[in-house]
């Protein structure tokens, strides 16, 4: 018994449709509507009967398993992430949990009929960070008991991503609480319509990119406020410390100062930095610790132990010295933390700048023809089959088919391709690209999160919510950081206090305070997710798709590319190459005949050579007597001459003489062409060769690969002859012809068998298992079919220098995660022993506080603006 590997259903290897082998082990697709949705491990999608926690990679697949996605607010470090990864994956039927602290998302895989959204938000919330949830009221009309209550209560709860429902029979209203990312309007207007004869009243939904504005804009200027006030106060409180060198207070007592400095530094602990202390309660009471019990403990041992010199000195002094407060240490190094964390919070905002840019896209409604009227109406209510009206100078709403009119349309935002596309009626539209000169109407087809710039903005996402394989180090160290750091600081302490010279409990204090504060869990945290989101984001501007952190690390240890021919390589269209006259007749004459017979033929032979001959402004005339010979040609009377069109066993079965041409039909063949003969009147009149050729810019794109030490392999399913003769004329290392589909992943397999790392370049759709085989599978087309799901890396233009766009940015951000890595832990290494008073035997010098505060705020700065220079890199 055989399993599907997209599905899970058990199947018979004869009831299957297709088989992949991978790893040693044979996949089959069943024959119930399954698309061939890999991922670049099929093995992850059988399912098992004990599945374990995976926390590195959020790719959902298996049957039974629903995905959500949640934004999660309050993390602020790497041990953040671990905590709720952790926290999550003890609940019973979550499967998979992958959580991102650079775009505050956490994405899990559950089972619901185990554990419900509910249970998911409690567990988040009860560990101390906020998930964001929206709430809608919805008026429903239709309802007249308890019973219809009931039913929609039922309707609603049972959608993925509400987390509850309560319906008011008085009011009329349901009012929801739901995760937006998840359900929208129009799936709770399907859902209150299923449950009877009930329908949702009109209701304007919020644009969940407007929600997502506005709450980053507040959670920003909230920290702008917070962390000017702290300025100012701290700088009054800098003053105040240095009483005896401003003269305007000189004549303050000392106890009246620092009662006065107490008050100054309160709101500072209370309010400014209150998002720290509320967290290290929250984490105290889970017995865990992350970055806000670093700088709680830090700067509240600084108020703490100030407060009590100043109304209790008599517990510090000794032999009535005065004792010293450190109310300045408390409150600069609280505002520090927040001018840090607000650029970190600007900078963020900037790496996920393209995925904004891509929901802006989408637009707001959409004008349908209902009853034989045009009207506007929101985007989410559009339903597929509606007829849609575009005109100049519109965003097409919906993807769909043209169906009457014609215009060109700019479709940069989704491919980078600058140049308008022509539109005629039975050509496909793309939601959110711009119609320019003419008008049309179409008939929608995808809507929804069906259109492919939902299906694109989802892949970034997701990519964005990756993880690479080299951040398992990065969480390894998070997971121990705090516990080590703190136990270095009461170290410090210790040491100090027995060992240093006067005063010892003063530079105890400040030295541990110093390891608390300097150390710095956020850079190690904020390395890999800010890298993943500018390359991803960048590459989704450009039309390049990179699915995750795994592929961008995959990416530079590839050594072979695989080239599929058709359509990848080659046009995939046959085009007439050469036309070679014999004795009087002329090239046009024999395009003439040769394209007049095959007029109105179904053959891509046929079609390629009418296509010439229209092209070149030949008129045709109509055929009689037409008549198709399968796998030879054809017969036909053009202008009453009897023709005869095909191959060299057509002419030999109609008694045609080939000896004066055969030396011009074995050079064409060699060269991997399709020759066909005509003959008029019984005597051969010309000779037309076929081919699939090559695309503009094939020889140089496997040149450029070349260059960068890559191996570069053709797998075509032609002919010997034939693919060597592409192979040659594209300049490619090897050749692997007469492969048949089924066996192209074998293929991959056979190279990776060789010790080599494999990428595969194909169009998506023949080429499923091989790409899925492969180490990283590149599709390259148009982006609108299955090809999004099954590749690594998806390019939107069918252009080749794509691939070389592709693999250049995956470098370019793993580099730049690597450098990120490097500085975090390198800085860390550095800087905690030099906190803790490392150089003050040799050098003398310790470092205070407030530098160690400047210094974790500029380390995290500088991981984010690090990352933020891959928007500068020129694709």
């Amino acid at each position: 018994m055989a399993r599907d590997p997209v599905c899970g259903m058990n199947i018979k290897e004869e009831e299957s449709v297709g088989s992949s082998m991978h790893k040693g082990n044979t996949y089959y697709f069943c024959s119930q509507g399954c698309k061939n949705q890999f991922d670049s491990d099929p093995d992850k999608y059988l399912k098992t009967e004990e599945m374990s926690i995976q926390t590195d990679m959020p790719t959902f697949s298996e049957r039974g398993l629903e995905r959500i996605d949640l934004h999660v607010d309050g993390m602020s470090c790497a041990s953040c992430v671990a905590k709720v990864e952790k926290g999550l994956s003890k609940l019973t039927g979550v499967k998979k949990v992958s959580v991102n602290l650079a775009t505050e998302r956490a994405t899990i895989g559950l089972n619901p009929d185990q554990v419900s959204n509910r249970d998911i938000i409690d567990t988040i919330n009860g560990l101390g960070y906020h998930v964001k949830t929206e709430q809608m009221i919805l008026p429903i009309k239709g309802m007249s008991c308890a019973s219809c209550v009931n039913k929609v209560e039922k309707a609603l709860e049972a959608l993925p991503g509400v987390v509850d429902a309560s319906v008011n029979i008085g009011t009329e209203e349901a009012r929801v609480n739901y995760i937006s990312e998840v359900v929208q309007l129009a799936d709770f207007e399907k859902a209150v319509g299923s449950a009877g004869d009930y329908h949702v009243l009109d209701i304007q939904e919020k644009n969940r990119e407007d929600v997502e504005k506005q709450n980053r804009e507040k959670n920003y200027n909230t920290l702008k406020r917070k962390f000017f006030l702290g300025a100012v106060l701290s700088a009054l409180i800098l003053l105040g410390s240095m009483q005896r060198m401003v003269p305007i207070l000189q004549d303050i007592p000392s106890p009246i100062m620092k009662v006065i400095l107490f008050i100054l530094t309160t709101p500072v602990i209370v309010w400014i930095g209150s998002q720290f202390y509320r967290g290290f309660w929250i984490s105290l009471k889970h017995r865990t610790a992350d970055m806000n019990t670093l700088v709680a403990v830090g700067t509240g041992s600084a108020y703490l132990y100030s407060s009590l010199a100043t109304f209790f000195p008599e517990f510090i002094t000794q032999g009535g010295s005065d004792a010293h407060v450190y109310f300045d240490t408390a409150a600069i190094i609280i505002t520090l933390i927040l001018l840090g964390r607000l650029l970190e919070a600007r900078a963020k905002g900037q790496t996920s700048e393209a995925i904004r840019r891509l929901m802006g896209l989408k637009p707001k409604t959409a004008r349908v023809v209902r009853n034989n009227k045009e009207i506007d109406i929101p985007i989410v209510d559009v339903n597929v089959g509606d007829i849609v009206v575009v005109r100049p100078g519109e965003k097409i709403p919906v993807d769909g088919i043209v169906t009457e009119g014609q215009s060109s349309v700019d479709e940069s935002m989704i491919t980078g391709e600058s140049i308008p596309v022509f539109k005629k009626a039975g050509d496909e539209v793309v939601g959110a690209t711009l119609n320019k000169t003419g008008s049309f109407r179409f008939e929608a087809k995808r809507v929804g999160k069906e259109t492919v710039l939902s299906q694109i903005i989802r892949m970034v996402q997701e990519a964005q919510g990756s993880k690479a394989p080299i951040q398992r180090l990065a969480d390894k160290v998070a997971s121990i950081f705090v516990p080590i750091v703190i136990s270095i600081a009461c170290i410090t302490f210790i040491i100090w206090a027995l060992f240093g010279p006067p005063p010892v409990f003063t530079r105890a204090l400040l030295n541990f305070i110093a390891v608390l504060i300097i150390a710095c869990p956020c850079a190690l945290g904020l390395a890999t997710p800010t890298a993943i989101m500018a390359g991803t984001g960048l590459g989704a501007e450009y039309g390049v798709l990179i699915k995750g952190g795994e592929t961008l690390e995959m990416i530079h240890r590839i050594q072979s590319v695989v080239f599929d021919k058709t359509g990848t390589l080659t046009h995939g269209q046959p085009v007439v190459t050469d036309i070679i006259p014999l004795s009087d007749w002329e090239e046009a004459s024999i395009l003439r005949f040769a394209a007049s017979a095959e007029k109105g033929s179904e053959h891509p032979l046929g079609e390629a050579i009418v296509t010439t001959a229209v092209k070149r402004g030949i008129e045709l005339t109509v055929p009689e007597q037409f008549k198709a010979l399968p796998g030879q040609g054809i017969t036909a009377t053009v202008e009453g001459i009897p023709i005869v069109l095909g191959n060299e066993k057509l002419m030999k079965n109609q008694g045609i003489e080939l000896e004066s041409v055969k030396q011009h039909l074995k050079e064409m063949t060699q060269s991997g062409k399709t020759v066909m003969v005509l003959a008029a009147a019984k005597k051969p009149a010309g000779l037309l060769a076929l081919a699939d050729t090559l695309k503009a810019n094939a020889k140089e794109v496997i040149n450029t690969l070349q260059k960068m030490g890559l191996e570069v392999i053709l797998l075509t399913g032609d002919n010997r002859l034939s693919g060597e003769a592409i192979g040659r004329e594209a300049g490619v290392d090897r050749v692997i012809a007469e492969v048949l589909p089924e066996d192209k992943a074998k293929e991959i397999k056979r190279l990776q068998g060789e010790g080599k790392s494999v990428a595969m370049v194909g169009d998506g759709i023949n080429d499923a298992p091989a790409l899925a085989q492969a180490d990283v599978g590149i599709a390259i087309g148009t982006g609108t079919d299955v090809a999004m799901e099954t590749a690594d890396i998806t390019l939107m233009r069918d252009d080749l220098e794509g691939i070389i766009r592709a693999i250049l940015l995956s470098k370019r951000t793993l580099r730049t995660i690597k450098q990120n890595l490097f500085w975090a832990f390198f800085y860390n290494v550095i800087s905690i022993p030099i906190a803790a008073g490392l150089l003050f035997p040799f050098f003398g010098i310790l470092l205070k506080p407030v530098f160690a505060a400047a210094a974790m705020s500029f380390s995290s700065v500088s991981v984010v603006s690090n990352s933020l220079r891959l928007k500068r890199f020129k694709m």
